[in-house]
């Protein structure tokens, strides 16, 4: 079958997508033509912001791959103060970006649970509601979830890393600190409570198959998912899976399967929000860019304090580290309209896919 024939058909096969994680050359370069279309006729040529407050790298868990995990005593570990997280996020508001994502470790305990609950009350309060509010702060308890939820907080971001359980459990601990199923309830809770709600997954893991991204992308459709942030896997040196660092596939392929699975997705969900993660940059300085041209619609500058920035580490050799939230903005239009884009000011940016009254829930 051709790849044109692929690409207009109105729903992909598992083997479909296979076939279009395999495209290079002029065949990859109609894929990402048509998921550009796809893109312009949907959602138009507009970029969102997310002002990006990394709160704190103090985590509970102990991911194999992730340089802020519990068990790296080299970490330096630090949590913003409410005040720090409140000045972050007027300089959003200050600047026009329309919305902030509040990231952080993963913890649950209950003065955690309280200072972000303070923190988007404040938020709310000094822009008079008018920023909006996405929290990426892992697994929590119902009541917590709902909490945070009726206080402002409307987008929440918990990627799967990876939707095969076999999979997932050589990337965590198998523990009950790190369980599969208590991952999806958490996705599914979100949903129920009314938070527009995001996965994602890392590109090019070591033991990670064609296969298995193509069940990706097939988990994020039956989900039925509002927003999606993916990048490719980057080793941390500090952390288990680094030992398999000579067979995993090189960095720019890591890169341009990335772009596949953001256009594949965009064709598939053709509504949805999709980031440009900072990760892309990290392997290719236009990397964010090239994602907006073939299905992004989401771009995260970060705004957390300067001296912070090192010590948020996930991986190696992040972007942007040694700039400030001034920095950040007075490159975002340079890079959007480089893109025959532009940028959203002052708007929240929702998911349409949230508002399509259309859209039923499939978990």
């Amino acid at each position: 079958m051709s790849i044109t024939s692929i690409l207009e058909k109105p729903s992909f096969t598992r083997n479909d997508i296979i076939q279009l994680l395999k495209l290079s050359g002029n065949d990859e370069k109609l894929l990402f033509k048509y998921a550009a279309k796809i893109k312009e006729d949907n959602i138009g040529n507009t970029v969102y912001l997310r002002g990006l407050i990394e709160l704190s790298n103090v985590c509970a868990k102990d991911c194999l791959y992730c340089g802020i995990r519990k068990s790296n005593i080299l970490s330096t570990r630090y949590s913003l103060v409410e005040e720090e997280v409140i000045e972050a996020a007027k300089f959003a508001y200050d600047n026009n970006y329309g919305s902030i994502v509040i990231q952080s470790g993963e913890i649950s305990t209950k003065s955690f649970v309280n200072k972000i609950n303070n923190i988007i009350l404040q938020i709310k309060k000094i822009t008079k509601g008018q920023i909006g509010i996405t929290l990426s702060c892992g697994e929590q308890s119902i009541e917590t979830y709902r909490t945070w939820f009726e206080s402002g907080a409307h987008r929440y971001l918990l990627r799967i890393e990876s939707s095969t359980e076999e999979l997932y459990y050589k990337i965590h601990p198998n523990d009950e600190n790190h369980n599969f199923q208590t991952r999806l309830n958490a996705l599914k809770t979100l949903k129920e409570i009314g938070y527009q709600v995001g996965t994602g997954v890392m590109v090019g893991l070591p033991f990670q198959t064609i296969e298995h991204l193509a069940d990706d992308l097939l988990f994020m459709k039956h989900l039925n998912i509002d927003m999606c942030g993916m990048g490719p896997y980057i080793e941390h040196k500090n952390t288990p899976l680094y030992e398999f660092k000579d067979s995993l596939i090189p960095l720019k392929e890591r890169f341009n399967q990335t772009l596949r699975m953001i256009a594949i997705l965009r064709i598939m969900m053709k509504d949805i929000n999709i980031a440009a993660t900072t990760a892309l940059q990290t392997i290719d300085k236009i990397g964010r860019e090239k994602a907006i041209q073939i299905g992004a619609n989401i771009l995260m500058p970060n705004i957390t304090p300067g001296k912070y920035r090192d010590s948020y580490a996930l991986y190696e050799n992040k972007p942007c580290t040694d700039e400030n939230a001034e920095d950040c903005k007075n490159c975002i239009d340079v890079r959007v309209h480089l893109v025959n884009h532009k940028v959203g000011y002052g708007e929240w940016g929702d998911s349409k896919h949230y508002k399509n009254p259309e859209k039923t829930s499939q978990i």
